[in-house]
């Protein structure tokens, strides 16, 4: 059995302007150790499906499908089921580091609470503890930086703080949210080699999710392609970037810069994102894709496997797109 199972998973908000469907049936699975890594554009679903996950979706949002976590159902839990688990074996880290701590508390403080609450510790121990795990993140002089405040620590260490935080109970899921979002490149090769690390020495699943493909391929081992809320192709890391087989992936793909390429413009991909109050019928990439035909238009071809362990949701075949 998975240690996470997502089956037909979706997600509505009921607005002023209509319902905005952002997940649309995404289903998955991931193992105890595994890495998955959910890309796309922004807008396309991927941060409301890990919020769905926690239980954290905004109050006039809705979620229906199923999430199974060893084995237990959490989607809508109450929160005297939902709050052990999210704080003991599920764990997230949010996209702004600035924004998710609290500017009038000491790090350590802040810490330390997690531990306290969830774990029954005194004071005392959960500094040290929380002492223990900044300099875990590498953090330098951890015990000193440990009594400053957010706002003295540059991004790339409050980010550091955060993944801390977040690891205080020991997870056996981690959910990273655009880790590297504002971080320069330097700093975002750091921070991943660091998420790489602590996930061997913890021994945890991580669902990691970003905009950067460049960051995937150095760090998951599953990829999953998210549009217009839909899944548009998930499988093996390696072939899906040898050989995308759904366009709006190999139009991700061909938007990255290339070292090895001069070219005078980049490449982008046409149009816009769907407005998800007025869900398309068919495929959601359809009005951008340049082999979409009317059946596109009209009809959300399933997502199918093609190759072992890959899938995709197309009507072409893959050698119509090659």
């Amino acid at each position: 059995m998975a240690m996470l199972e997502i089956t037909d998973l979706a997600v509505r908000f009921a607005t002023t302007d209509g319902t905005v469907s952002a997940v649309n049936g995404v289903s998955l699975t991931l193992d105890k150790g595994e890495t998955l890594g959910i890309v796309g554009e922004s807008g396309s679903g991927k941060s409301q499906l890990a919020f769905a996950i926690m239980g954290l979706l905004a109050k006039n949002g809705t979620a229906t499908g199923s999430v199974r976590f060893d084995g237990q159902e959490i989607l809508n839990a109450p929160r005297k089921t939902i709050n052990p688990i999210r704080a003991n074996k599920i764990a997230m880290v949010f996209q702004d580091p600035m924004t998710s701590l609290n500017p009038y508390m000491r790090v350590s403080d802040q810490m330390a609470e997690v531990l306290t609450l969830h774990k029954g510790m005194s004071k005392a121990e959960a500094v040290a503890e929380s002492i223990r795990m900044l300099d875990a993140v590498k953090i330098p002089d951890a015990k000193g930086r440990a009594r400053l405040y957010p706002h003295e620590f540059s991004g790339g260490m409050r980010q550091r703080v955060m993944i801390a935080m977040s690891l205080l109970c020991r997870p056996e899921l981690l959910i990273a949210d655009e880790p590297t979002t504002a971080l320069d490149v330097t700093v975002q090769a750091q921070i991943m080699n660091l998420l790489a690390e602590l996930q061997h020495d913890f021994g945890m699943a991580t669902i990691l999710i970003t905009h950067d493909l460049g960051v995937v391929a150095g760090f998951c081992k599953e990829v999953l392609v998210l549009y217009g809320g839909t899944v548009m192709e998930k499988g093996p890391t390696d072939p899906l970037f040898a050989t995308p087989s759904h366009p709006y992936t190999r139009g991700l793909l061909a938007a990255i810069p290339r070292v090895d390429q001069e070219e005078e413009a980049l490449h982008s991909i046409p149009g816009s994102p769907p407005n998800m109050t007025a869900a398309p019928k068919g495929c959601p990439f359809a009005p951008r894709c340049g082999h979409a035909g009317e059946d596109c238009l009209d009809h959300l071809h399933p997502l199918s496997e093609f190759a072992p362990g890959r899938w995709r949701a197309c009507n072409r075949s893959v050698e119509d797109l090659a």
